[in-house]
């Protein structure tokens, strides 16, 4: 089967970004957002997705993250959805639950089309490390847009802000591997009834 892989390039006044990305890849990475947590959890998106990415963004930091963060998400989101072509032979769907010592977080994704999300957490500080907290649910929502896709986090429990923002990372990525992975069984299917994702 062919490798899947897509380039994008995204340039607005706020921020100039440039990804690629192999989903049959081997967990390889180069991150830099300016933004050095948030780095470190695309990095970990890469190694438990089995992702390869390479992602170079530039944004108003001196603004303030939200651009930058927010486009960043979009640009995933849509690089993935360029990489799975016509989604045939996929499983479309994916979870899984990530223990990160005292804390459990938990990831459902649908590469439906259809993008949604819902995000429930506890995390109340303002930042872990240097990341805004806040724009978490913007990250996830414009990546949800950018796939189309469903996406359901969730931190069940934990104290460590900084564990149930890893914990919810590895599971998203975890959750997406398995959507995207491909059933041999399954390859000229679409996992559809409609006839369209």
């Amino acid at each position: 089967m062919s490798v899947r892989r897509a380039s994008l390039t995204r340039n607005t006044t706020e921020t100039q970004i440039r990804a690629r990305l192999v989903l049959d890849g081997h967990g390889r990475y180069s991150v830099s957002t300016g933004i050095r947590f948030l780095d470190h959890m695309l990095e970990l998106f890469a190694r438990h997705g089995g992702f390869d990415l390479e992602l170079e963004a530039k944004g108003d930091l001196d603004v303030d993250q939200h651009h930058t963060v927010e486009d960043v998400g979009l640009v995933l989101g849509e690089a993935l959805r360029q990489a799975l072509g016509n989604k045939k032979g996929i499983n479309r769907a994916g979870y899984f639950v990530m223990p990160m010592d005292e804390t459990l977080g938990l990831a459902a994704i649908d590469l439906s089309g259809r993008p949604y999300l819902v995000l429930k957490s506890s995390i109340n500080t303002p930042r872990v490390g240097d990341l805004q907290t806040e724009l978490l649910e913007d990250f996830f929502q414009a990546f949800a847009t950018g796939a189309r896709a469903n996406v359901h986090l969730k931190v069940a429990y934990g104290r460590s802000s900084h564990h149930a923002v890893e914990a919810l990372f590895k599971a998203f990525a975890r959750a997406l591997r398995y959507a995207c992975s491909r059933d041999a069984r399954l390859r000229r299917q679409l996992p559809s009834t409609k006839g369209l994702l």
